[in-house]
């Protein structure tokens, strides 16, 4: 397939328009032609700001167009699994937001249904297609820091959503840290067997009020014998802290926070260097971009997607199995959560 591939974007969310300038703007290999929100307002204001010809509040007109080679859902969790559903269905390719859902049965339902029609999923993990994260895994890979002994990771966003969001979001562990359990497995090229959590509401309290937490440490125990400790807070003043640490037998490979730029203003009133970037839209700019050249190249090469349906099931059961530890206040074995 040399042509450029034609894709609808459902969704005219936050992450929709993420998508949505990406594809028209920065991905050449991409043509959208529609874009669907169930607030038909959302959907035109979406098109017009970026040139799409076609603005609807139905889904159906994307499942039935013939002029549609693929969907990218950025609609509300709830519905990921249903549209990844009709997509297949449809003999269209899929690339979804995370998670594919709240609970294993719509998951398996919907990779059942990717499997079926021979079509492509890909999950929105852009965490691997960051610079710095990906520059790690591929040290790891390289032997360059000998075995795997300790996998640390630091995710603190600048703010904590509003409580709508929070209220459907499935929870800290399903909604903030389902990025660092895909990155606990893309950083060793291997599963956890073990998970144990805590947490805490300690930023604001009608977050609890919701039943959520807002601060969260998980250790994770993989095949291999190594650990991994997550830290994650729905608030750091100083802005987006996303922070990465392997240490092995022969040393450790690590990333900072991505900042404005590298200037160090060094006086008598100290040492001075500039905050790291605030919102995760700026962090994660080309990654976003590339993930979705990734999914491209894949249906034009008719290849493996590289974040599969399976990389996206994987992440839910952890965060799963970090539930239930949560509650239970126990170390939980991932078979039971899933097999």
């Amino acid at each position: 397939m040399d042509q450029k591939v034609r894709f609808a974007i459902i969704g005219a969310g936050r992450i929709g328009q993420v998508h949505a300038e990406n594809l028209t703007r920065h991905v050449q290999e991409a043509k959208v032609v529609a874009i669907v929100d169930v607030i038909h307002d959302a959907a035109k204001q979406t098109a017009q700001r970026f040139g799409i010809a076609h603005a609807s509040g139905d889904p159906e007109e994307i499942f039935s167009s013939r002029e549609i080679d693929a969907v990218a859902i950025c609609s509300s969790t709830e519905t990921h699994s249903e549209y990844i559903i009709r997509a297949a269905r449809a003999g269209k390719h899929a690339f979804c937001e995370k998670p594919i859902a709240l609970d294993l049965p719509a998951v398996d339902a919907a990779l059942a249904a990717v499997k079926e029609s021979g079509t492509k999923l890909q999950i929105g993990f852009n965490r691997r297609f960051d610079p710095n994260f990906r520059g790690i895994r591929d040290a790891v890979r390289r032997g360059e820091i000998g075995s795997p002994y300790l996998v640390q990771i630091t995710s603190r966003d600048p703010e904590a959503p509003p409580l709508s969001y929070v209220k459907g979001s499935g929870g800290l562990f399903l909604d903030m840290m389902i990025h660092d359990f895909d990155m606990t497995r893309f950083l060793l090229d291997d599963e956890v067997e073990e998970v144990s959590a805590t947490g805490a509401v300690r930023v604001d309290p009608a977050i609890g009020e919701a039943g959520d937490i807002d601060t969260a440490v998980v250790t994770v125990r993989y095949r291999c014998g190594a650990l991994g400790v997550i830290t994650n807070s729905r608030q750091a003043v100083y802005g987006g802290d996303q922070r990465v640490e392997v240490l092995g037998s022969l040393g450790s490979v690590s990333c900072e926070n991505n900042t404005p730029d590298r200037v160090i203003r060094q006086t008598e009133m100290g040492v001075i260097h500039p905050k790291p970037l605030y919102f995760f839209l700026e962090r994660y700019q080309v990654a976003y971009a590339d993930e979705l050249r990734s999914f491209i190249q894949a249906i034009r090469d008719d290849t493996e997607v590289e974040v599969t349906g399976n990389d996206g099931r994987a992440p839910v059961v952890l965060a799963l199995a970090a539930g239930l530890s949560f509650r239970e206040k126990r170390a939980v074995s991932v078979s039971e959560v899933s097999d």
